[in-house]
């Protein structure tokens, strides 16, 4: 009996040493998402832009001459988003535009006060009116832009880029849509100044988040 007491001891014992050998269990892989382009992938909801994945560009006419490139970084926007029934989504974006900048050293600044008129028109606005699906990966957004306190309706062309299950589990990356859009807008109707008389290309490309 004294035997097994002492032999039940040793092996109690040694167990954490007998568990140090044994190699730490193998991790599961990381599952990769990968945007699909099915917009029925997306879940109906409400989404979020992801800011860490937006890009919102100007293509301005320079003088004839050539396009500038312009980058807003400050945006943000909802989209109410409904896979079953995609005319019945909805959109509402801002722009700051004092978040314009330029490969030119000032010139964010002087287009920020002296023409976009930031100090006192703070945001650039899109309001959605009406959702229209063309084919499984394309289609055209209608709304209000306004800009300066002038409110003109804009169609966007929009291409969806993919769509699907994001990084489950995440704080933003739930379920995604991601998407390019070009429209074009009329300088003249906000009343930009005597350098932009030629119509702007808006160009988006971006995320919109809905949590898991």
């Amino acid at each position: 009996m004294r035997n097994a007491l002492f032999l039940s001891a040793a092996l109690f014992l040694a167990a954490p040493a007998f568990a140090a050998d044994q190699p730490p269990p193998t991790p599961a892989p990381m599952v990769i998402p990968h945007g699909t382009s099915d917009y029925t992938k997306a879940v109906a909801g409400a989404y979020t832009l992801d800011s860490h994945h937006v890009g919102v560009i100007a293509r301005v006419s320079h003088l004839g001459f050539s396009i500038s490139i312009f980058r807003f970084g400050d945006v943000a926007a909802k989209l109410a988003w409904d896979p079953a029934a995609p005319e019945k989504s909805s959109l509402t974006a801002t722009v700051k535009t004092a978040s314009i900048e330029t490969n030119v050293a000032n010139f964010a600044d002087d287009i920020s006060k002296n023409y976009l008129n930031s100090a006192q028109f703070p945001d650039a606005t899109f309001v959605s009116t009406a959702f229209h699906k063309i084919d499984a990966t394309h289609g055209k957004v209608d709304g209000s832009f306004t800009l300066k306190g002038v409110s003109r309706p804009v169609t966007f062309d929009v291409t969806l880029v993919g769509a699907g299950p994001g990084f489950a589990g995440g704080p933003k990356m739930g379920h995604v849509i991601g998407i390019h859009a070009e429209g074009w807008i009329n300088p003249t109707d906000y009343h930009i100044g005597p350098f932009f008389k030629d119509p702007i290309q808006l160009v988006i490309d971006t995320e919109f988040d809905h949590p898991a």
